[in-house]
This record gives C-alpha cells, sequence and structure tokens, in this order.
C-alpha cells in the first residue's frame, strides 16, 4: 500500500470552463489519484457524465466497464473505442442547488509503457430519490504506449464544470 501522497497541483474554478487540465506530470511517483468535487452546468439534468483523456490523446483508444445505482435501480455496462474514458458524473442543475459530485480516479502505474488502467468512484449529490453512485474500470491503450504526463477532464455533454468545481492530482509513492 501506499506510504506516501503528494499534492502535484490543483485547480479551483473561477468561472465556468469545459475542462480542466493537468500538465507536465512529473515522472516521480508510483500512482496518480484526482480527487474531484464537480458540478455542470447542463440543464435539465441532475447529472452529467464526466471523462478523461490523457496525453492530448482524443483516438478511440478507452473502454470501460461500469455498475451504477440511481437510488431506485441498479445497472451495468461497458463500452470501447470511445474517445475519453468515463470518470463518474458531475452533479447537475436539476439536482438540489449548490451541490456537488464527488469522484476519485486513481491510475496505477502511470509511467509504464504498458495500457493504464483507470478506477473510478463517483457520487453525485441530490436531496431527492435520484443521485447516482457509479464504480467504474477503465482502461487507455493507445498503440504507443508513454507515461502519463498531461491530463484533461471534461464533461461528456460538451458543458461546463460550474464555477468552485476543484480537482486535486496526488502523485503517490511506494517507497
Amino acid at each position: 500500500m501506499a506510504n506516501t501522497f503528494t499534492l502535484i497541483s490543483s485547480v479551483t474554478l473561477s468561472s465556468s470552463a469545459a475542462t480542466i487540465s493537468f500538465t507536465s506530470i512529473p515522472a516521480t511517483y508510483t500512482d496518480l489519484l484526482i480527487k474531484l468535487s464537480s458540478r455542470s452546468d447542463r440543464s435539465g439534468n441532475t447529472s452529467a457524465d464526466q471523462y478523461i483523456q490523457f496525453n492530448g490523446n482524443t483516438s478511440a483508444v478507452y473502454s470501460m466497464r461500469r455498475l451504477m445505482g440511481n437510488g431506485s435501480s441498479t445497472s451495468g455496462d461497458s463500452s470501447s473505442g470511445a474517445t475519453g474514458a468515463f470518470v463518474g458524473d458531475a452533479t447537475a442543475p436539476s439536482a438540489t442547488a449548490s451541490t456537488f459530485a464527488n469522484t476519485e480516479i486513481y491510475i496505477p502505474n502511470y509511467t509504464s509503457s504498458n495500457a493504464k488502467s483507470i478506477l473510478i468512484s463517483s457520487v453525485t449529490e441530490n436531496n431527492a430519490t435520484e443521485a447516482y453512485q457509479i464504480f467504474n474500470a477503465s482502461l487507455w491503450n493507445p498503440a504507443t504506449q508513454a507515461a502519463i504526463t498531461s491530463l484533461l477532464i471534461g464533461t461528456v455533454t460538451s458543458n461546463n464544470f460550474v464555477q468552485y468545481t476543484t480537482a486535486y492530482l496526488y502523485g503517490i509513492s511506494n517507497a
């Protein structure tokens, strides 16, 4: 198990933005961990799907398996050939005002020359029966493998993250 967590960088949006980016990620850690508190401006919905892309790669080389509950039912699905890895939901305007979803994204072995696995746990906030709890595993498998040096998080529906959405990027060392 990890011995140390080091904050590499953090972002708190001062106004709405389509994406959150981390660049120049050092190759000095074993794993990466992202803590995300997010809300979207996607109108008419209680949530908005989020995605992550690595090293500017927008090719269809991401896949996932997901388990989800929404307060009244559960489901599971999978996909492949996506242009970004699914990483849970952001809370949206139809949910309780001023609440944010919480997401944790764990990326082991981010400097290896192999495909990168991504483990995600996400929950939206809503003072009603519909709120989402999501667990999924994703994979980034480009033709040319490389260490992750940058990442971008956005919403699938091309909406914006709202002011005060926050992301923390940690490096984990097993030293």
